[in-house]
């Protein structure tokens, strides 16, 4: 199992997804790094592309054309410019060229050099290939999208131990909750304590600072965006965003200038039960929406799931706590992403593998876990949390209307986020002791699931909703 960092599981990038744009963008860049390793790159002469599996039957509602066009452009989905992609893609399409890594130009045409094929790949549900022509003759690299913005390829005989290796990188390798637990007595640590010390091993605390700050930043600016964009979504479903009408009556007449002053106001409104549950509603549904959009977001883990980790912190920071500061933000991410870890580990993060348990069920764990630990609660109630939310995901099928990561895939992040807060709450109110469903339990029972699963469930739009509901309806 990989050493992964909290910063793995929390990837600034562009939606709409981070399976099916951020993994195959990236997977692009990484062949260019391999071909610039050869010495290959400035002997290219064109290049194409082949999508497999899920990434060939929800590609396009998904951008995962624009996404591998973007990348071998040479953009950098942290920073580019989100009102330069049309243009970038506009140009290629109409010039029939693409500038290779903005380096060279190539002669490109996405219609026949990008070729979706509904066949899957015996390693996993989201592969794609790159084709080099060099001298004439053909070079293919193949990669896999597997989840939350990650990328392999297939393993090799000596990946079992080159991953042990990987691992040992950490002062406290934490596969099962059962290690985290262990290592929260031995260090007396809160949970959050013995990540830090993981992600010490890897970079200074200042830089982590810093990275975390991007991170929640990124959020709370996702969620600003949301909240002040009303229209229609792209993709030809005509969904019209909702968080802008649910903040428009939620907000109140007190000004702002900045989403930090946003933030201020929003504690200043009136607080009754139905208004907690449509601030939460609206923070989530705005993150969503702006992924939909192709707008940058965090993945966490996946950029499906976005919305619920940015809207129960969001939560806690106006509602809860109205002196939350930074400490806080830091404790909640790094507790967030270490329960993402564990289950990208021991299961999956990805929808292509194991239905959207394994995107909104993993994230709505996450922020259970956070929040029960900012609330108080023990490292005990932390995994009794996450567990809880979990539960009560299994079996989430993944069945995008139109291959479009709008129905039902915004208002899951909602519901997620709403049934984290709910968990955290019962496990706050919970003896450890007697909780009959281990956290590591609940783990592999998602993982037998996903693995149980019908295939037509596992974001491929061949069953559920993206069947039962015609897209011309929408």
């Amino acid at each position: 199992m990989e050493c992964i960092s909290v910063f793995d599981m929390l990837k600034i990038g562009v939606g709409p997804s981070s399976s099916h744009t951020l993994g195959p963008w990236r997977a692009a860049e990484r062949w260019i790094e391999e071909l610039k390793k050869a010495n290959k790159f400035d002997k290219v002469e064109q290049i194409s592309v082949d999508l497999y599996g899920s990434l060939s039957l929800t590609g396009k509602g998904h951008a995962t054309d624009y996404a591998v066009m973007l990348g071998l452009s040479g953009g950098d989905p942290e920073i580019i410019p989100i009102d330069t992609i049309e243009k970038i893609i506009s140009s290629i399409k109409i010039n029939k060229k693409l500038h290779f890594n903005n380096e060279k130009q190539l002669p490109f045409h996405p219609e026949t050099d990008i070729v979706f094929n509904r066949k899957f790949l015996p390693y996993h549900a989201n592969g794609l290939s790159f084709t080099a022509t060099i001298n004439g003759k053909k070079s293919k690299s193949t990669f896999y999208s597997i989840g939350g913005g990650f990328v392999v390829k297939e393993e090799r005989k000596n990946s079992k131990k080159n991953k042990e290796l990987f691992l040992n990188t950490f002062p406290y390798p934490i596969v099962k909750g059962t290690e985290l637990l262990a290592y929260c007595s031995q260090l007396n640590l809160p949970i959050s304590g013995v990540v830090l010390e993981n992600e010490k091993s890897l970079r200074d605390e200042k830089t982590i600072d810093f990275e975390l700050q991007r991170v929640w930043m990124t959020m709370l600016e996702c969620m600003y965006t949301g909240c002040h964009t009303e229209g229609n979504l792209p993709g030809g479903l005509n969904v019209r965003r909702r968080a802008y009408d649910m903040h428009q009556n939620l907000k109140g007449d007190l000004p702002y200038a900045d989403p930090q002053e946003w933030l201020e106001t929003i504690r200043k409104t009136e607080v009754k039960f139905r208004q907690i549950l449509k601030w939460v509603s609206c923070f989530a549904l705005s993150v969503n929406e702006v992924n939909a959009s192709l707008g940058r977001v965090v993945t966490a883990p996946t950029n499906g799931s976005a919305g619920v980790i940015p809207s129960v912190l969001m939560y806690y920071m106006v509602i809860e706590n109205h002196e939350a500061n930074f400490e806080h933000i830091k404790r909640f991410l790094l507790v967030a992403g270490e329960i993402g870890s564990m289950f990208k580990k021991s299961a999956t993060i990805s929808a292509a593998m194991g239905g959207c348990q394994a995107e909104i069920g993993v994230s709505s764990a996450m922020a259970a876990g956070a929040l029960c630990e900012l609330l108080g609660g023990s490292p005990e109630h932390v995994l009794v949390a996450a567990e809880i939310a979990m539960e009560h995901h299994l079996g989430l099928t993944c069945d995008p209307i139109g291959g479009l990561v709008q129905i039902p895939c915004i208002e899951r992040n909602s519901m997620g986020a709403i049934k984290a807060i709910h968990a955290a709450e019962i496990a706050l109110e919970t003896d450890p002791a007697n909780v009959k469903v281990p956290f590591d339990k609940v783990v592999s029972t998602m993982w037998e699931t996903a693995k149980d699963m019908s295939s037509k469930y596992k974001e491929t739009s061949e069953g559920g909703l993206a069947v039962g509901v015609n897209v011309p309806d929408c």
